[in-house]
């Protein structure tokens, strides 16, 4: 479950919020590490304990907090201290 980036985006296939929540991390230029949990037992056991038992995606891992399908700005906001303002306003 290591990821290179303080941000990290656990996913499962064919999960539309998933995809809607990366695009709008990308389209504001947001790097970020992505985790399918369906592969790493590891990464779904950690999504189930802040998800209340459930395998909740997207849950995301950022500035040292979880958020269980968080929008792009709430992650962006967090995520400032490493990326810089966003340059999309």
């Amino acid at each position: 479950m290591s990821t290179n980036s303080p941000i990290t985006v656990y996913t499962r296939p064919a999960c539309p919020y998933c995809l809607r929540l990366r695009l709008g991390l990308r389209r504001r230029r947001i790097t970020f590490s992505k985790v399918n949990i369906w592969q790493d037992p590891e990464a779904a056991a950690a999504v189930r304990a802040v998800a209340d038992g459930n395998e909740t995606v997207p849950t995301v891992h950022v500035a040292g907090q979880w958020l269980v399908n968080p929008p792009a700005r709430q992650v962006e906001q967090l995520a400032r201290p490493w990326t810089g303002p966003s340059r999309d306003r």
